[in-house]
């Protein structure tokens, strides 16, 4: 293991150099299974701020080709994250998936298969962006518009 290994794994996952050194300590080197240590330990830490209130947050809107708009209003804990670059790609992000594939409700939306990574679901690619930033986040409402 190297500072080369622990860059590479942290370009691949988001994860802090101590996590990701850890995980690489952990797999032995191998970067695949030091990648999947750290989804299964950001899903954990995920888990455990599930309960934390989400009073700070955005509202996001996106139109496609001006005959499908979603407003979504997608929360966090704090302003600090809600302003920070990886929320708010999250948000616009949800927002396209929303408009894509036209879930009903905010559950339904968590269930489906993540657009841009068909290989998680929605709820996982949040849990991973909750590991990152370390606050809880929720998708508390939207709306969709389809001429």
């Amino acid at each position: 293991m190297n500072a080369s290994d622990v860059q590479k794994l942290r370009e691949l996952t988001g994860a802090g150099i101590m996590d990701s050194k850890r995980a690489l300590q952990d797999a032995n080197g191998d970067i695949e299974k030091a990648k999947t240590l750290i989804m299964e330990r950001g899903l954990i830490k995920a888990e455990k701020k599930a309960d934390r209130a989400t009073g700070a947050g955005l509202l996001e809107s996106y139109l496609h080709n001006n005959r499908v708009g979603v407003l979504l209003d997608v929360r966090c804990e704090t302003d600090f994250v809600a302003r920070a670059d990886v929320f708010r790609e999250l948000a616009h992000h949800l927002a396209m998936h929303i408009a894509a594939m036209n879930p009903e409700t905010p559950d339904a939306l968590m269930a489906q298969q993540y657009v841009q990574d068909p290989s998680f679901t929605v709820s996982d690619h949040i849990k991973s962006i909750i590991a990152k930033v370390g606050e809880n986040i929720r998708v508390e409402r939207f709306c969709r518009y389809e001429l």
